[in-house]
């Protein structure tokens, strides 16, 4: 029997994608603890409490006193799905997986493993103008036109430029810094593989999601005095900072 399959008769395609994911890193297991600081947050932005994803970070846990389905109880009750669980050893993984949810090694593993590997080549993307509209350069990649809603860009090694709009709706990524030299109004996500030394410049603010290293602030957490500026956004302290450039 043949395995092949026309495209019409096909349900479904893999692709490889990198989605904005909330990492909601543990320091705590005791459920109530939790239950308190999530409360507090609910108050604070109500909109971001709104059946948001995350991956739970265990690996700052004292594993044996973890109660995976007692802390997905608490999300679940303030709005958050939890989808995933990064670190921990094979009694964690296997709660995981009997909760249905997945599992990612540690990040100190995974960067490794990211470095050990050649990125996968990336789909044909439909671009602006001119099929040369996206270049890959030595430390990274120039993209040339406006990226659409529903578009995805990325560099998996280096920076990213784009010389152009990156429109509501559209994602770019980079490994390391991102340029926009227009309009940003999507989602930016640089130092996608931990870099915490990565940056986001653009030239004129209106961003729906920015990230550095994993660590983000959507359209709502940005001070309005900021928005329609040229701006550098970046890491301080394990904080996201946006600064108005000159």
């Amino acid at each position: 029997m043949s395995l092949k399959m026309d495209r019409a008769s096909m349900a479904f395609t893999f692709k490889g994608g990198m989605l904005p994911m909330t990492v909601m890193e543990l320091t705590s297991g005791d459920p109530e603890r939790i239950r308190d600081q999530l409360a507090g947050k609910l108050s604070q932005s109500p909109a971001f409490f709104q059946h948001t994803p995350v991956v739970l970070s265990v690996e700052k846990l004292d594993e044996p006193h973890l109660s995976l389905e007692r802390i997905c109880a608490v999300c679940r009750a303030n709005k958050l799905l939890p989808v995933a669980v990064r670190g921990g050893g094979d009694p964690v993984k296997q709660s995981a997986w009997a909760l249905g949810l997945g599992w990612f090694p540690p990040q100190e593993l995974r960067s490794r493993s990211l470095e050990s590997v050649t990125p996968p080549s990336e789909e044909p993307v439909e671009q602006d103008d001119t099929p040369a509209a996206a270049l890959a350069t030595p430390t990274g990649r120039i993209f040339r036109g406006t990226v659409r809603s529903g578009q995805q860009v990325s560099a998996q090694e280096g920076d990213l430029v784009v010389v152009g709009a990156v429109n509501a709706g559209a994602e770019v990524l980079a490994a390391g810094n991102i340029h926009v030299y227009g309009a940003l109004r999507g989602r930016a996500l640089a130092g996608i593989h931990g870099d915490h030394e990565a940056a986001i410049f653009c030239r004129e603010l209106d961003a729906e999601l920015l990230s550095v290293a994993g660590n983000y602030k959507r359209l709502e957490d940005i001070d309005p005095r900021l928005l329609g500026s040229t701006v550098q956004v970046s890491l301080s302290e394990d904080q996201l900072a946006i600064a108005a450039l000159t």
